[in-house]
């Protein structure tokens, strides 16, 4: 069996792996996430996946490295991690009764191969009344979380909607990962 490797820290991405009973170690690697001039969210997430994968894949030359990173589009905007309470409430004013889009940037590599693809979930939220953003904030789960929430918690209940891959919400695209590792390992 191949050495795996998960280029990430995210608790959600280690469960979500974990449901394919794969057995992998974690190695976290420190990249600069600056988002480019006029850069897209898709060649965003991307470029961050693959970076991920190229820095890992130097430490562990013989490994199969896994990699994936995590961002909302919105108006043209890239979303990220809120930075703070008023930066949490910024982006869910924006979000508030509108649909917005999921990407996430995945990549596995080995020495032979690197192999990217970005998948694209559309969320629905419902309207926010400020006591909502209030409620939510105070239950520690927006911190750390791409758009300050997190689909498979408390933020499912202002969620009517999704169209498109479930996982990739979480934080990792499960089916597409299992299409790209079978590639990988052919």
């Amino acid at each position: 069996m191949a050495h795996i490797v998960l280029a990430s820290s995210s608790p959600r991405r280690k469960e979500l792996l974990q449901q394919l009973s794969l057995d992998f170690e974690i190695y976290s690697p420190d990249i600069d996430e600056s988002v480019h001039e006029n850069e897209l969210v898709h060649h965003y997430v991307e470029r961050l996946a693959r970076e991920k994968a190229q820095t890992v894949l130097k430490l562990f030359p013989d490994a199969i490295v896994i990699a994936a990173d995590t961002s909302l589009g919105l108006d043209g905007q890239i979303i990220g991690k809120p930075e703070s309470k008023n930066h949490a409430f910024e982006i869910w004013k924006q979000l508030s009764g509108r649909w917005h889009d999921v990407f996430s940037g995945l990549c596995i590599a080995t020495q032979q191969k690197m192999l990217s693809q970005v998948v694209q979930t559309q969320v629905e939220f419902q309207p926010l009344t400020t006591q909502d953003m209030e409620d939510y904030w105070a239950t520690g789960e927006p911190v750390g979380k791409a758009g300050g929430y997190a689909i498979q918690g408390i933020a499912s209940q202002y969620i009517p909607q999704i169209q498109g891959s479930y996982s990739n919400v979480v934080g990792l695209p499960l089916y597409e990962f299992a299409q790209l590792l079978k590639r990988v390992k052919t």
